[in-house]
């Protein structure tokens, strides 16, 4: 008696369909990586021209500062305020 055993073929599509997700994923996640660098420069150099702009007193003349200026400085101070806040989970962004 012969007996012909009949093997099944490897599953090619559920191995395409992770490939194909796991290449995906990954190509997502250059894309994500590379905004998320081109976004930190952009932060950095605002940083760097905030930090040179502070060094001069934002262009405010010691000898003729008033309450514009300080008002002025009072907001951007708070948002970055908010800013770190929301990076450090402080605040109203505790968790």
């Amino acid at each position: 008696m012969v007996r012909h055993t009949q093997s099944t073929p490897p599953c090619t599509t559920t191995e395409t369909t992770m490939t194909d997700r796991e290449a995906r994923a990954a190509r997502n996640q250059e894309r994500s990586l590379a905004a998320f660098l081109a976004k930190k420069a952009e932060f950095d150099a605002l940083l760097t021209e905030l930090t040179q702009a502070s060094a001069d007193h934002f262009g405010a003349d010691p000898e003729t500062v008033l309450w514009g200026e300080a008002a002025w400085l009072s907001d951007a101070t708070a948002k970055l305020k908010d800013i770190a806040d929301q990076h450090f989970r402080r605040g109203e962004y505790e968790a």
